[in-house]
């Protein structure tokens, strides 16, 4: 069965995903917490599809979309489009309690999800031209999309394509740095705004409040310092100390300083959401009163750098596959294809991790390849041209650039196929 999913209720569309808390709440079956099973039964399932092969498990996907719901306990969920790269998924899960609206990651993919989507948030600033003036001359878009600002040029911009009073206000959202300026350590955290003490920040909210054409309706402070990196790093016991400091002392300060400008923005605009916090700081961001909704993608498929927290253990939900097509070596398999690099500080952490057969590693000097990759390990020896050998991606929606389609499986069959962006002819970023 293969199938698409909408925003809307139609008949015999797919539902994966609970659509009430009576639904979500029986304990669904585990079945990678058996590996040498888990995944020789994708193998079996996958048998008559050609490699490169993706597959979403659906039983881990289910687990960790509840997984997220229940460690946000009851702040509403974002979903982050770059970590999913699935537009049936996304809508499917934006029918599923505890999920409101979409964090995008550039204007036109936040254009194309409004079609079915009511509440799209752009994460990143936009210099699109051509995707502001097609929000610009669209009401109905224009209510549904929130751009990303951080200073007042790019607001500029918005006005030099069409002035105010020949179009519809623009739902605008002002992000404010979230790094920790450690006291020794220096900046902590990603470069984003330019925007970090509270007075800049509501400042620039006040002139945003002030403009014509434009509604101030969002908050978003991205606290990447714990969202993004993990604390239970193995092998890594002072490093792992270390960060834990960080974040608990960084996110004492997040929760004052965002409080106070949250506070003292909602004194100039009827701001409708404080948007903060990643998977990886669920827990964290919860804690802070001020938040509204937090923002989480990463965690549904679980790309492997979300093995390295002590706070929630995600389920593997994506992975693909390539087939052994040579032995250089009698210890080692080489298969065709490999080389899905994941975005981020070049280093170990990247690159695809291979999980079965167990014990194969990557080879020092060569790596994961663009055509080919060479596996050495015990189980190397056992496999033959045309064996299977499944991976796990660093990040959990890039994967999504290198394949057409995700294939959906469940009690070890193929229960449907769903498009991913490429399969749908979008290459937004």
């Amino acid at each position: 069965m293969a199938g698409n999913v909408s925003g809307g209720s139609r008949k015999g569309e797919l539902q994966f995903f609970p659509q009430s808390a009576q639904e979500s709440s029986s304990a669904p079956p585990r079945p990678w917490l058996n590996p040498a099973a888990y995944w020789p039964s994708l193998s079996d399932a996958t048998a008559g599809l050609p490699a490169p092969v993706a597959v979403l498990g659906m039983e881990a996907l289910r687990f960790n979309a509840a997984d997220l719901v229940r460690r946000a306990d009851g702040v509403p969920l974002r979903i982050a489009s770059k970590s999913l790269r699935v537009r049936g998924i996304i809508e499917s899960l934006l029918r599923a309690p505890g999920f409101r609206g979409v964090f995008a990651y550039t204007l036109a993919e936040a254009l194309w999800l409004a079609e079915t989507c009511a509440d799209v948030l752009v994460g990143y600033p936009s210099t699109d031209r051509a995707s502001l003036s097609r929000l610009l001359g669209d009401d109905r878009l224009a209510a549904r999309v929130t751009l990303m600002v951080d200073e007042e040029s790019q607001l500029d911009l918005v006005d030099s394509l069409a002035p105010p009073g020949r179009r519809a206000p623009v739902r605008i959202c002002l992000d404010v740095d979230a790094s920790w300026q450690a006291p020794v350590l220096g900046f902590i955290g990603t470069r984003r705004s330019p925007l970090h003490r509270p007075d800049d920040a509501v400042g620039l909210g006040a002139r945003i409040a002030a403009r014509p054409g434009f509604q101030l309706v969002g908050l978003m402070m991205y606290e990447a310092q714990v969202a993004g990196v993990g604390d239970a790093v193995p092998g890594a016991r002072a490093g792992n100390a270390l960060m834990r400091r960080i974040q608990s002392r960084s996110m004492a300060e997040l929760r004052a300083r965002r409080g106070r400008i949250a506070r003292e923005l909602r004194n100039l605009a009827d701001l409708e959401f404080v948007n903060g916090g990643g998977t990886g700081s669920v827990e964290a961001t919860r804690e802070d009163a001020s938040v509204t909704e937090i923002t989480a993608g990463s965690g549904l498929f679980a790309g492997h750098l979300f093995d390295t927290y002590r706070s929630f253990s995600p389920a593997p939900a994506a992975a693909f596959a390539f087939d052994v097509v040579r032995r250089p070596a009698p210890d080692t398999a080489t298969i065709l294809g490999g080389g899905w690099i994941g975005s981020g500080p070049p280093g170990a952490s990247r690159v695809p991790q291979p999980v079965w057969p167990p014990g194969l590693s990557l080879l020092p000097r060569e790596g994961a390849g663009e055509v080919q990759t060479p596996l050495r390990g015990g189980e190397a020896r056992r496999l033959r041209p045309g064996d299977r050998v499944w991976f796990r991606h660093p990040k959990s929606g890039e994967p999504a650039e290198h394949v057409n389609e995700y294939h959906l499986v469940e009690s070890g069959e193929v229960v449907g196929v769903l498009p991913t962006y490429r399969g749908e002819g979008k290459a937004f970023l």
